[in-house]
């Protein structure tokens, strides 16, 4: 596929050169100005990774990537992204107020070994500062700094906190256990997942690039490198938790079964390929994406990971490499 091997040699020669890149007088400095980048990025469906106004890996290949699917020349001119980001993202910053409603996904005392976490029926965030950082596509570590270096671990019901202009996700919307069925026109679309280059990217049947997000790719015995499909999706899974099984690839004879939520391994989106037990997913860390292996399986961030639904169904073509 003539396209989808363009990509994924202009992301590599991209990551590359990164140092130079960095040179490049098209490239912005400041961080309100890459902020508003990735805000505008990640609304079209080019994910740049976390919110935090920082040049990291992901924004480049995030600018490559929109360039690319915009049939801008020059793949590296950061120009066109930002002359449309000024456009589209007058206002960086909005300012949410935090519903007594969410407590409910708060559980503070959710334990981190998973045996104690089996008798829990819900994987809740932790903290309402995590549920926030979630909640608009960033980390807590930004998300203290927007907001005067105020201690986010006290926030409360009625508190006001400075969030990134984003459209949030939702755990109050994400509905329990919907399945999603094959369509006419997503079934045919194609997800390629590069392991190396840590993205994935969505296509269309005619091989437009749609989508590309950043990924934790399965540990290097475990990627089933070859052509698959998509077979299941469904949100909120349980997720059997088998410690042998992720180290070694075997099913051991000690397992929990884990129960759904934002804090599941799995996160809150399963998509089951042909390849027997191996998905696309969620993540209970998404300031980790890209920088932390999974065991053999293809980890998104929560935000990233709800739109797969939007973009895939079950049929379409799954190409690991």
């Amino acid at each position: 596929m003539r396209l989808l091997a363009l990509l994924l040699a202009t992301a590599a020669a991209f990551s590359q050169d990164a140092g130079p890149a960095k040179d490049d007088p098209s490239v912005p400095k400041d961080r309100d100005t890459i902020l508003r980048i990735q805000i505008f990025l990640d609304k079209n469906l080019f994910g740049p990774g976390k919110l935090d106004g920082a040049l990291g890996e992901f924004t480049y290949k995030a600018v490559v990537n929109y360039n690319y699917a915009h049939g801008h020349r020059d793949l590296y001119d950061w120009t066109p992204v930002q002359q449309a980001a000024e456009k589209e993202v007058p206002v960086l910053f909005a300012a949410f107020k935090i519903r007594a409603d969410l407590l409910k996904f708060i559980n503070k005392d959710l334990p981190e070994d998973p045996a104690g976490q089996a008798e829990f029926p819900y994987m809740a965030y932790r903290s309402l500062s995590e549920l926030v950082a979630e909640r608009f596509h960033t980390d807590e570590t930004f998300l203290g700094r927007i907001n005067g270096g105020k201690n986010i671990d006290a926030m409360k019901a009625g508190d006001i906190v400075v969030v990134p202009n984003i459209s949030s996700f939702k755990i109050e919307a994400v509905k329990p256990m919907q399945s999603f069925k094959e369509d006419k026109t997503l079934s045919t679309h194609i997800i390629v997942v590069d392991t190396t280059e840590r993205m994935a990217a969505v296509y269309s049947a005619g091989e437009r690039m749609l989508a590309a997000f950043p990924i934790t790719p399965g540990k290097p015995q475990f990627i089933p490198v070859g052509e698959w499909k998509v077979q299941s999706m469904m949100t909120t899974p349980s997720f059997r938790y088998d410690k042998q099984f992720l180290e070694e690839g075997v099913r051991g004879d000690e397992a929990y079964q884990l129960p759904p939520g934002p804090n599941s391994p799995i996160g809150i989106l399963w998509c089951g390929l042909s390849k027997s037990g191996i998905g696309l997913h969620g993540t209970a860390l998404p300031r980790t994406i890209g920088r932390t292996r999974s065991a053999g399986c293809v980890r998104f961030a929560n935000w990233d990971a709800i739109r797969l639904p939007g973009l895939i169904r079950p049929g379409t073509r799954v190409i690991v490499r």
